[in-house]
């Protein structure tokens, strides 16, 4: 990666901006190849959930990352470069191409901004491979066109586009030009949602037969009791068909007000489709040299008061089925980084983490990061967690597909992002829905292990259903 001198985004000229682009196509001229090309600028203070409503385009691919508790949040939009992948070696492959774009990349502008510089938005299913007619790849990352950010009180916009040996510059300048004066006042030209509705009608069915789910934990308690694996994640869907198009931003507001505490995540292919959610679990996040991840296992509902509240929590740390299962994710997590030379530091015993409507049984996970080891090599050792798939990962998460009557997709998939300075951070596809049009599936999942009840086990599916099917429909 070259980082220029010079901040034609802090120009007031065409002329200054047209000079720049004309040393960027030399660049490429000189090294036989299109160069990426990346412009940071410091803004007033911005909604990046805000702006992308405001160029929201169906047809273009989107991200977006947001945890209010931790005060950031990070949207791209179009794609300036991208590639898909597939297979066992999707994160490797996915590696490689990252670390080419950035060797070819010019960037400007003040590096020390948070979010600054090129940043790739990544997805990967849960499974390697995708199933015939699943709308969305096995692995995609991406450069967007145009990136927005916000943490710790600052803003700053960026642009990236690629620029050919022999291309035509001038389009870039001009739309630079417009999106410098647009950011640096940023005018809400959000969608009018005056004249959309909200649905006042829905139907929900569920994707499969009604007791498919029970059978399928009652078989698989059996599998765990003849030994065949310790833990399996299995999951129900459900589609819902409204009477009204739902608006993925607008669904992806009100989890984010209702969820602060989590993540709330939009991915937006380039057919139509977006895959939303609001997860509470983090993968990883790598930043300085040092990594963190999590085990989130054991769920509760919350009381309806705070003494049936605190007896809930009370019951659920002295759970022995749920410390268990906590535990398999725990010592699984600590077994697939090791090969890295990751060692995880002392984490102590779980604690709690409450959202509005579940609680889970909660570890942080840290660890330096060795040299040389690279964010996707640890995503890849992680994904899927026991907290998503089972364990042994081996053979747990080859049967899910037997038991579940529908394709995962992205559900409990990874998605996040990763910058030119070598951090990132990915989160886990859970709480989540496909939307199209009227449409949308939701997915929903509980870990079984010995002992596990079959009807205690789908009413947990049911609670982590309500909060996405109520943030559809627009209910408080």
């Amino acid at each position: 990666m070259t980082i220029l001198p010079i901040d034609p985004a802090a120009s007031d000229s065409r002329e200054a901006l047209q000079g720049f682009f004309a040393q960027c196509r030399s660049h490429a001229r000189m090294r036989g190849r299109a160069q990426l090309v990346s412009i940071s600028l410091a803004v007033d203070a911005l909604d990046p959930l805000a702006v992308l409503e405001s160029i929201f385009d169906p047809l273009e691919r989107h991200f977006y990352l947001e945890r209010p508790a931790e005060d950031f949040s990070l949207a791209g939009a179009e794609s300036a470069a991208a590639l898909t992948a597939e297979g066992p070696e999707r994160f490797h492959v996915m590696q490689r191409w990252v670390d080419d774009t950035l060797a070819e990349s010019l960037v400007v502008g003040d590096q020390s901004l948070p979010f600054a510089g090129p940043h790739f938005f990544i997805a990967a299913s849960f499974f390697s491979e995708v199933e015939k007619g699943e709308v969305f790849p096995a692995a995609t990352v991406f450069v967007p066109r145009w990136q927005v950010a916000t943490a710790g009180g600052r803003s700053v916009a960026v642009a990236n586009c690629l620029v050919e040996p022999e291309g035509d510059v001038q389009p870039w300048v001009e739309r630079v030009w417009r999106a410098r004066s647009k950011f640096k006042s940023f005018n809400y030209s959000a969608p009018d949602f005056s004249d959309q509705r909200l649905p006042t009608r829905s139907v929900v069915s569920e994707v499969g037969s009604e007791h498919h789910y029970t059978r399928a934990v009652a078989e698989a308690v059996e599998a765990i009791g003849r030994g065949e694996f310790m833990k399996i994640v299995l999951a129900r869907a459900k589609d819902l068909v409204a009477d009204q198009a739902l608006h993925p931003l607008r669904v992806l507001n009100g989890l984010r007000e209702r969820f602060p505490d989590c993540f709330a995540f939009s991915l937006g292919n380039d057919s139509g489709q977006s895959f939303i959610g609001a997860s509470p679990e983090r993968l990883l996040k790598i930043r300085d040299g040092r990594m963190e991840t999590e085990a989130l296992a054991g769920s509760a509902r919350r009381g309806a008061s705070a003494s049936e509240d605190a007896s809930l929590s009370g019951a659920l740390l002295r759970s022995a089925k749920d410390l268990h299962e906590h535990q398999v994710v725990l010592d699984s997590i600590a077994r697939r980084l090791r090969p890295l030379g990751i060692e995880p530091e002392d984490v102590g015993g779980p604690r709690l983490r409450k959202l509005m409507n579940v609680q889970h049984l909660h570890t942080p996970v840290h660890a330096a990061l060795p040299p040389g080891v690279r964010p996707l090599e640890v995503v890849d050792a992680l994904h899927p967690t026991p907290a998503v798939g089972g364990s042994p990962r081996e053979a747990a998460v080859p049967r899910i597909r037997g038991w579940e009557p529908f394709p995962r997709g992205l559900y409990a998939g990874a998605l996040g992002w990763l910058n030119s300075r070598g951090s990132g951070e990915f989160v886990v596809g859970l709480r989540s829905a496909l939307i199209e049009g009227p449409r949308a599936r939701l997915y929903a999942g509980a870990g079984i292990i010995a002992g596990s009840d079959p009807l205690e086990e789908r009413l947990e599916t049911e609670l982590k259903f309500r909060a996405m099917q109520d943030a559809l429909l627009g209910r408080a």
